[in-house]
């Protein structure tokens, strides 16, 4: 497969004209597949049905998706979605993509059906996973984000919706799925825009920052530490407290959450979730971390043992945990972080001024079956976060608390306000934030 640069549409693979011509079918579906009516998961511009080879009788999950939205011709964001995949082929921990048909209004990718399900349902099924399970799916995660990261490719939303299990637990792999608002990192062109789920967010995005290899890395910690607890990391009562949380990076494991988790795998977040994205360990560097290193070749039906070895040790006279590997200069574990936040977005190609802030009447949302994307719109009001958080504490005391605090809420809670998720295949994206 030949995947090339979109020189037309920054950040954006395509394919090239023979392979599209091979990989892209004229015809209807219909002819080669019986396909369900109703889907099994439903967006605002796509939906999954389950389609059945009428030769092989081997199952997918056919994705339709709309070309135009908000009466924007959108084909290159499939194109680009679709390159990926095929790009992926040989990869085994991204989904695979058979083929892809076209009709005057819709592509629909025809992809591996993963009859686990979603990640995310089995949080919601079980709170939280055995350590030994997530040291295993995180080993898997990572080899998948490793390919990508390999070609420059970031992910950037990497969260338990968009990881699909092979089949039932325990008895299962994981495979990384949507790659909608996925962009390539070239040197020399920076690719600042603002979208992605809230709690998963890194730093830089809210700050209106150029993204990096490293964005996906923060939401590999915090994905590590929802997959471990059942909670996130930096979860707020709103949206706004979220950002306020993030920007603060002040990272904390409540002894009722984590007394059964193991000091390393503590070691292991906290060299992902740091402010400055070239304080994070890379997809490598995380792959030969002691903590995933007992899983590095074993099968999904091995009970992997936990290093018990703390690498973490208390400070007697400030009470935090400091770790006991080197510290990445510059960057001390226990330190507190905050930044500003500062953006600007609004329609695809819409200038943006890197000035303007995000004010909390500023931040609206996209509805999702399945999360809320970012979509944050201009201002021209030149305060920051922290001067919204200082301004909500003068308020009032309690806003003040929930402001300075690093909440953690439970990702059942968060979703509470979402319709119940019944998708077995890819997640459907509602749209791409620009």
């Amino acid at each position: 497969m030949t995947s090339n640069l979109n020189h037309g549409q920054v950040g954006f693979l395509s394919v090239s004209s023979e392979r599209s011509k091979a990989l892209v079918k004229k015809c209807p579906i219909s002819d080669v597949y019986d396909v369900e009516e109703r889907p099994f998961a439903r967006g605002k511009f796509a939906t999954v049905r389950k389609c059945c080879h009428k030769c092989t009788g081997h199952e997918y999950a056919a994705k339709f998706i709309r070309k135009r939205r908000r009466a924007m011709d959108i084909r290159h964001e499939i194109l680009h979605e679709m390159a990926i995949l095929d790009l992926s082929s040989n990869c085994q921990n991204i989904v695979h993509l058979r083929e892809v048909y076209e009709t005057p209004t819709e592509l629909v990718l025809v992809l591996e059906l993963a009859s686990g399900g979603e990640l995310q349902r089995l949080l919601d099924e079980e709170e939280a996973i055995a350590e030994s399970d997530v040291i295993r799916f995180m080993v898997q995660i990572l080899r998948g984000v490793s390919f990508l990261h390999q070609h420059n490719i970031a992910h950037l939303d990497l969260k338990p919706q968009n990881l699909l299990l092979t089949s039932a637990y325990p008895n299962c792999d994981v495979k990384l799925c949507d790659f909608g608002i996925s962009r390539v990192i070239t040197k020399g062109v920076e690719i600042r825009v603002i979208m992605g789920t809230p709690d998963y967010t890194a730093p830089e995005v809210l700050n209106y920052e150029p993204l990096s290899l490293s964005t996906d890395m923060w939401s590999i910690g915090v994905l590590t530490y929802v997959l471990l607890t059942g909670h996130s990391p930096f979860g707020g009562d709103t949206k706004q407290e979220t950002f306020c949380n993030i920007s603060q990076a002040q990272l904390d494991f409540p002894d009722d959450l984590f007394l059964d988790v193991s000091h390393v795998a503590k070691d292991f977040m906290r060299r992902l979730l740091v402010k400055e994205p070239s304080g994070r360990m890379t997809v490598q560097e995380s792959l030969q971390h002691p903590w995933l290193q007992p899983c590095e070749t074993l099968p999904y039906n091995h009970h992997t043992p936990i290093l018990q070895k703390p690498l973490l040790t208390p400070d007697s006279e400030t009470n935090h945990v400091t770790s006991g590997l080197p510290e990445e200069a510059g960057h001390s574990s226990s330190s507190r972080l905050s930044i500003t936040l500062g953006a600007a977005a609004g329609a695809a190609g819409a200038s943006r001024n890197p000035e303007s802030v995000i004010k909390p009447e500023s931040v609206k949302s996209v509805s999702s079956p399945k999360l809320d994307r970012l979509e944050l719109a201009p201002t021209s009001s030149s305060s920051s976060l922290s001067t919204n958080c200082q301004s909500t504490k003068s308020s009032s005391a309690a806003s003040s608390e929930a402001c300075e605090k690093n909440s953690v809420r439970s990702v059942s809670e968060l979703y509470l306000r979402k319709p119940l998720k019944l998708s077995h295949g890819p997640f459907i994206d509602e749209g791409v934030v620009c």
